[in-house]
């Protein structure tokens, strides 16, 4: 049966374009988190020493967002993992505020020759905004699940209804 406008604009709960976008935004926010969190994993001093920040904390922080992008993917644990990741994302949107960037920073086409050059030369000019969408997009998996096509569905809730029904 095809998809109305209305229930496009409008899904019903778990619709099945609604499952399937909770496996799109899993496994994109999962593989983002492995590729942030295994670099610093491998260079932990380095980046501790950067933000100037316990080298245990920043383990704790790169171990969470590897670990928890490889959890995300096949949707083990999703709100747990979720939260993992937005508790490192509300640390960095927190360091990036008290640095002083803006909340959206200046697109870099409207910015004058030569008044911004980035780390590896001229680039977008930092901001928080990057840090709050993740924390808004784990929100979402925390608060909504893994989804139909998860493992959480296939083997926890199985079990969770074992347990207390």
């Amino acid at each position: 049966m095809p998809i109305t406008i209305v229930e496009l604009i409008v899904p019903s709960a778990p619709s099945t374009l609604a499952q399937a976008a909770l496996l799109v935004l899993r496994v994109f926010v999962g593989i983002c988190f492995i590729r942030h969190g295994w670099p610093k994993l491998r260079n932990l001093r380095t980046w501790s020493e950067a933000l100037k920040t316990p080298a245990w904390l920043c383990f704790l922080s790169a171990f969470s967002m590897w670990g928890a992008g490889i959890a995300l993917i096949p949707g083990l644990l999703t709100p747990l993992a979720a939260l993992a990741i937005a508790g490192s994302m509300a640390y960095a949107m927190l360091l990036e505020i008290r640095m002083g960037f803006p909340f959206i920073a200046p697109d870099p086409y409207q910015i004058p020759e030569g008044d911004y050059a980035g780390p590896m030369g001229v680039g977008e000019p930092p901001s928080w905004e990057k840090a709050a969408m993740y924390v808004v997009m784990c929100g979402v998996l925390a608060t909504c699940g893994g989804g139909l096509w998860s493992l959480d569905n296939l083997l926890i809730s199985d079990l969770l209804q074992t347990m207390l029904g």
